[in-house]
Protein backbone atom coordinates (compact mmCIF):
# COMPACT_ATOMS: atom_id res chain seq x y z
CA UNK A 1 0.00 0.00 0.00
CA UNK A 2 1.15 3.51 -0.90
CA UNK A 3 1.36 5.53 2.48
CA UNK A 4 4.30 8.56 1.75
CA UNK A 5 4.23 11.23 -0.86
CA UNK A 6 7.35 13.03 -1.73
CA UNK A 7 8.32 16.19 -3.82
CA UNK A 8 10.38 17.88 -5.91
CA UNK A 9 10.58 21.46 -4.96
CA UNK A 10 11.71 23.87 -7.95
CA UNK A 11 9.11 23.12 -10.65
CA UNK A 12 7.15 20.81 -8.87
CA UNK A 13 5.52 22.43 -5.44
CA UNK A 14 6.54 25.98 -6.80
CA UNK A 15 6.32 27.42 -10.71
CA UNK A 16 9.85 28.34 -11.21
CA UNK A 17 11.36 29.99 -14.26
CA UNK A 18 14.19 32.63 -15.28
CA UNK A 19 15.33 35.24 -18.11
CA UNK A 20 17.55 38.02 -19.29
CA UNK A 21 15.96 40.25 -16.21
CA UNK A 22 16.06 37.38 -13.80
CA UNK A 23 19.64 36.80 -15.07
CA UNK A 24 20.60 40.46 -15.49
CA UNK A 25 19.27 41.06 -11.46
CA UNK A 26 21.38 38.03 -10.27
CA UNK A 27 24.69 39.49 -11.54
CA UNK A 28 23.63 43.04 -10.07
CA UNK A 29 23.33 41.67 -6.55
CA UNK A 30 26.19 39.12 -6.67
CA UNK A 31 28.27 41.96 -7.71
CA UNK A 32 26.67 44.14 -4.87
CA UNK A 33 27.39 41.42 -2.29
CA UNK A 34 31.43 40.85 -3.05
CA UNK A 35 31.87 44.45 -2.86
CA UNK A 36 30.12 45.06 0.17
CA UNK A 37 32.61 42.23 1.75
CA UNK A 38 35.37 43.82 0.14
CA UNK A 39 35.86 41.52 -2.68
CA UNK A 40 36.36 43.72 -6.22
CA UNK A 41 35.68 42.00 -9.31
CA UNK A 42 37.30 44.40 -11.39
CA UNK A 43 35.71 43.71 -14.96
CA UNK A 44 33.03 44.97 -16.60
CA UNK A 45 29.33 43.97 -15.94
CA UNK A 46 29.75 41.75 -19.63
CA UNK A 47 32.93 40.27 -18.51
CA UNK A 48 31.90 39.35 -15.03
CA UNK A 49 28.49 38.04 -16.16
CA UNK A 50 30.21 35.46 -19.10
CA UNK A 51 32.75 34.34 -16.62
CA UNK A 52 30.42 33.18 -13.81
CA UNK A 53 28.00 32.18 -16.39
CA UNK A 54 31.33 29.86 -17.49
CA UNK A 55 31.92 28.92 -14.22
CA UNK A 56 28.02 27.45 -13.52
CA UNK A 57 28.57 25.85 -16.72
CA UNK A 58 31.77 24.09 -15.49
CA UNK A 59 30.02 23.41 -12.28
CA UNK A 60 26.69 21.64 -13.92
CA UNK A 61 28.72 19.62 -16.17
CA UNK A 62 30.93 18.36 -13.28
CA UNK A 63 27.61 17.98 -11.30
CA UNK A 64 25.04 16.24 -13.16
CA UNK A 65 27.75 14.63 -15.13
CA UNK A 66 28.85 12.48 -11.54
CA UNK A 67 25.03 12.79 -9.85
CA UNK A 68 26.85 14.71 -6.98
CA UNK A 69 26.52 18.31 -5.30
CA UNK A 70 29.53 20.26 -3.17
CA UNK A 71 28.94 22.62 -0.50
CA UNK A 72 28.65 26.59 -1.28
CA UNK A 73 32.12 27.07 0.02
CA UNK A 74 33.39 24.20 -2.63
CA UNK A 75 31.53 25.41 -5.74
CA UNK A 76 31.52 29.45 -5.49
CA UNK A 77 35.44 29.65 -5.11
CA UNK A 78 36.42 26.77 -7.42
CA UNK A 79 33.57 27.32 -9.74
CA UNK A 80 31.29 29.98 -10.29
CA UNK A 81 33.69 33.01 -8.84
CA UNK A 82 37.37 30.40 -10.29
CA UNK A 83 38.55 33.30 -12.59
CA UNK A 84 38.26 35.99 -10.34
CA UNK A 85 40.81 34.34 -7.94
CA UNK A 86 38.92 36.09 -4.62
CA UNK A 87 40.91 35.76 -1.40
CA UNK A 88 39.08 32.54 -0.32
CA UNK A 89 39.25 33.74 3.44
CA UNK A 90 36.71 36.52 2.68
CA UNK A 91 34.81 34.40 0.07
CA UNK A 92 34.17 31.70 2.02
CA UNK A 93 32.38 32.97 4.99
CA UNK A 94 29.75 34.76 2.71
CA UNK A 95 29.05 31.21 -0.18
CA UNK A 96 25.77 30.46 1.70
CA UNK A 97 24.73 33.80 1.23
CA UNK A 98 25.19 33.84 -2.06
CA UNK A 99 23.84 30.31 -3.07
CA UNK A 100 20.82 31.48 -1.52
CA UNK A 101 20.51 34.74 -3.24
CA UNK A 102 21.09 33.12 -6.16
CA UNK A 103 18.59 30.89 -6.14
CA UNK A 104 15.80 32.94 -5.17
CA UNK A 105 16.96 35.83 -7.91
CA UNK A 106 18.39 34.46 -10.76
CA UNK A 107 15.02 32.03 -10.45
CA UNK A 108 11.66 33.59 -10.16
CA UNK A 109 9.76 30.76 -7.69
CA UNK A 110 5.91 31.39 -6.70
CA UNK A 111 4.12 28.54 -4.78
CA UNK A 112 2.06 26.59 -7.67
CA UNK A 113 -1.96 27.11 -6.86
CA UNK A 114 -3.69 24.57 -5.29
CA UNK A 115 -0.49 22.74 -3.02
CA UNK A 116 -1.93 23.76 0.21
CA UNK A 117 -4.86 22.27 -0.27
CA UNK A 118 -3.50 19.19 -1.36
CA UNK A 119 -0.99 18.88 1.46
CA UNK A 120 -4.59 19.27 3.12
CA UNK A 121 -5.81 16.74 1.29
CA UNK A 122 -2.68 14.02 1.97
CA UNK A 123 -2.94 14.40 5.64
CA UNK A 124 -6.41 14.26 5.72
CA UNK A 125 -5.64 10.61 4.10
CA UNK A 126 -3.32 9.85 6.50
CA UNK A 127 -0.14 10.17 3.98
CA UNK A 128 3.72 10.92 5.02
CA UNK A 129 5.04 13.96 3.21
CA UNK A 130 8.19 14.71 2.44
CA UNK A 131 10.75 17.06 0.23
CA UNK A 132 13.59 15.61 -2.49
CA UNK A 133 15.19 18.60 -3.68
CA UNK A 134 18.48 19.41 -6.09
CA UNK A 135 19.67 22.81 -4.69
CA UNK A 136 23.50 23.94 -4.34
CA UNK A 137 21.93 26.39 -1.49
CA UNK A 138 21.93 24.70 2.22
CA UNK A 139 19.18 26.46 3.63
CA UNK A 140 17.25 27.77 0.44
CA UNK A 141 14.78 24.69 0.35
CA UNK A 142 13.89 25.09 3.89
CA UNK A 143 13.83 28.74 4.01
CA UNK A 144 11.59 28.82 1.03
CA UNK A 145 8.98 26.30 2.60
CA UNK A 146 8.48 28.44 5.75
CA UNK A 147 7.98 31.90 3.45
CA UNK A 148 5.49 29.64 1.65
CA UNK A 149 3.87 28.84 4.97
CA UNK A 150 4.24 25.03 3.88
CA UNK A 151 7.15 23.67 6.20
CA UNK A 152 5.23 21.89 8.81
CA UNK A 153 3.62 19.56 6.44
CA UNK A 154 7.13 17.92 5.65
CA UNK A 155 8.00 15.26 7.74
CA UNK A 156 11.40 15.28 6.66
CA UNK A 157 13.03 17.49 3.59
CA UNK A 158 16.18 16.14 2.20
CA UNK A 159 18.81 18.28 -0.33
CA UNK A 160 21.45 17.11 -2.49
CA UNK A 161 23.90 20.42 -1.11
CA UNK A 162 23.37 18.28 2.05
CA UNK A 163 23.72 14.67 1.31
CA UNK A 164 26.47 15.59 -1.41
CA UNK A 165 23.89 13.32 -3.88
CA UNK A 166 22.29 14.84 -6.81
CA UNK A 167 19.16 13.33 -8.46
CA UNK A 168 18.85 11.43 -9.97
CA UNK A 169 21.65 9.14 -8.34
CA UNK A 170 19.69 6.63 -6.12
CA UNK A 171 21.46 7.25 -2.51
CA UNK A 172 19.61 10.51 -2.11
CA UNK A 173 16.69 8.96 -2.51
CA UNK A 174 17.82 6.12 0.01
CA UNK A 175 18.83 8.82 2.07
CA UNK A 176 15.16 10.07 2.45
CA UNK A 177 13.74 6.68 3.13
CA UNK A 178 15.65 6.27 5.61
CA UNK A 179 14.45 9.64 7.25
CA UNK A 180 11.37 8.91 6.65
CA UNK A 181 11.48 5.10 7.79
CA UNK A 182 9.53 3.85 4.83
CA UNK A 183 10.07 1.68 1.98
CA UNK A 184 10.41 2.87 -1.40
CA UNK A 185 7.92 0.60 -2.27
CA UNK A 186 5.51 2.13 -0.47
CA UNK A 187 6.22 6.23 -1.75
CA UNK A 188 5.08 8.34 -4.58
CA UNK A 189 7.16 10.99 -5.92
CA UNK A 190 6.16 13.81 -8.07
CA UNK A 191 8.65 16.02 -9.98
CA UNK A 192 8.75 17.67 -13.23
CA UNK A 193 11.75 15.79 -15.06
CA UNK A 194 11.77 13.01 -16.34
CA UNK A 195 15.80 12.88 -16.20
CA UNK A 196 16.47 13.68 -12.32
CA UNK A 197 12.90 12.82 -10.94
CA UNK A 198 11.32 10.31 -12.84
CA UNK A 199 14.28 8.05 -13.88
CA UNK A 200 15.76 8.48 -9.73
CA UNK A 201 12.90 7.81 -8.44
CA UNK A 202 12.03 4.81 -10.48
CA UNK A 203 15.84 3.34 -10.27
CA UNK A 204 15.45 3.22 -6.31
CA UNK A 205 12.41 1.24 -6.26
CA UNK A 206 9.46 3.85 -5.54
CA UNK A 207 5.83 2.49 -6.08
CA UNK A 208 4.78 5.12 -8.23
CA UNK A 209 6.23 7.98 -10.09
CA UNK A 210 4.55 11.38 -10.93
CA UNK A 211 4.62 13.78 -13.18
CA UNK A 212 3.82 17.50 -13.24
CA UNK A 213 5.46 19.42 -16.17
CA UNK A 214 7.20 22.91 -15.49
CA UNK A 215 9.33 25.71 -17.95
CA UNK A 216 12.42 23.90 -16.92
CA UNK A 217 11.12 20.00 -17.83
CA UNK A 218 12.07 20.28 -21.53
CA UNK A 219 15.51 22.09 -20.90
CA UNK A 220 16.61 19.40 -18.21
CA UNK A 221 15.17 16.22 -20.48
CA UNK A 222 16.99 17.16 -23.82
CA UNK A 223 18.88 14.13 -23.59
CA UNK A 224 16.16 11.87 -22.33
CA UNK A 225 16.50 8.41 -24.29
CA UNK A 226 13.46 6.70 -26.01
CA UNK A 227 13.49 4.05 -23.35
CA UNK A 228 13.93 5.69 -20.22
CA UNK A 229 11.99 4.98 -16.98
CA UNK A 230 8.11 6.72 -17.45
CA UNK A 231 5.78 8.32 -15.45
CA UNK A 232 3.12 6.07 -14.06
CA UNK A 233 1.15 9.51 -14.68
CA UNK A 234 1.49 13.24 -15.80
CA UNK A 235 -0.50 15.30 -14.46
CA UNK A 236 -1.78 18.81 -14.89
CA UNK A 237 -2.48 19.92 -11.42
CA UNK A 238 -3.05 18.68 -7.93
CA UNK A 239 -6.83 18.39 -7.89
CA UNK A 240 -5.74 15.74 -10.94
CA UNK A 241 -3.46 14.39 -8.64
CA UNK A 242 -5.28 13.54 -5.32
CA UNK A 243 -7.61 11.55 -7.65
CA UNK A 244 -5.07 9.77 -9.52
CA UNK A 245 -3.83 8.71 -6.16
CA UNK A 246 -7.28 7.63 -4.56
CA UNK A 247 -8.11 5.34 -7.59
CA UNK A 248 -4.63 4.29 -7.52
CA UNK A 249 -4.59 3.55 -3.42
CA UNK A 250 -7.94 3.23 -2.64
CA UNK A 251 -7.47 1.73 0.81
CA UNK A 252 -6.37 5.67 1.71
CA UNK A 253 -9.03 7.23 -0.34
CA UNK A 254 -11.41 9.51 1.68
Amino acid sequence: MLNTVLFDMGGTLEDIWYNEDTIDNVMKKLQETLRANGLEPGCTDCVFRNRVLAGLKEYKRWSEGNMLEAKPEEIWPDYYLKEFHFDREKLIPITEELANMWEITYFHRELRPGVKEMLDGLKARGYHIGVISNNASLYNVFNVLEAYGIRDYMEDVTVSSVTGYRKPHPEIFRISMRQMRCKPENCVYMGDTVSRDIIGAKRAGFGRAVQIRSFLSAQKDVDVVADAEKPDVVIADFDEFLRWLDRENPEMAL
